[in-house]
């Protein structure tokens, strides 16, 4: 059987806008969200569902922000990663289970949105890898996610629409809190995180770097 097209990952800008509608289509990714949920306000979430988060997110795109990465395959959009700096996603801060465990200024991963024919074929964890070096050519140093762990091999795709842990894990995140059974928060440093030093009997040496 013949390899599926190699994976490549881009910003999302007003040039790739048409590939980010095509690939969300009529709903939105889900329910109309346009992937605006964590951005606004749940009543003004609700209210504008479908064409006004559509628009919402379009004049996002449009005033030059890159609210998140496309992944491409044989020239088609067929993946999508949501990452922006934490405050710019105030949901998070409403979670009862994702408010912030330290003051790290953290890049938030927010959504994870696959098309279905491409599922389980590496593109979330191209997406969480790109999304990590993303961070780092913009001065981030940490980058958070927010996955799912379910307590059986599997869950509905529309329940995991902020990703699985074992995609985080083969994308080089560690868990660092777990406000639920089933909800790892889990980190990856970037390459403009500083260089932490640990003490050893012969003196100090530096702690290696992840990414």
């Amino acid at each position: 059987m013949p390899r599926p097209p190699r994976i490549t990952v881009r910003p999302l800008t007003a040039a790739r806008w048409p590939d980010f509608a095509a690939l969300f289509g009529e709903r939105g990714a889900c329910g109309g969200c346009w992937c605006m949920l964590w951005r606004l306000s749940r009543p003004q979430f609700e209210a504008q569902k479908g064409a006004g988060n559509r628009a919402a997110m379009r004049r996002l795109v449009h005033a030059g922000a890159e609210p998140g990465l496309l992944a491409y395959r044989g020239g088609q959009a067929v993946g999508w990663l949501s990452l922006a700096p934490r405050p710019q996603f105030p949901g998070l801060g409403r979670s009862r289970l994702l408010k912030p465990i330290d003051d790290a200024p953290v890049w938030s991963i927010s959504c994870l949105f696959v098309a279905k024919a491409h599922r389980r074929s590496g593109v979330s964890v191209a997406l969480l890898r790109a999304a990590v070096a993303h961070a780092g050519r913009r001065g981030g140093t940490v980058v958070e996610g927010y996955p799912q762990q379910p307590k059986q091999d599997t869950m509905p795709d529309v329940f995991a629409w902020t990703g699985l842990a074992s995609a985080f894990v083969a994308a080089g995140f560690h868990e660092v809190a777990r406000p639920s059974p089933t909800r790892p928060i889990m980190r990856c440093t970037t390459d403009r995180a500083p260089v932490t030093r640990r003490s050893t009997r012969a003196g100090t040496k530096r702690a290696s770097r992840t990414s």
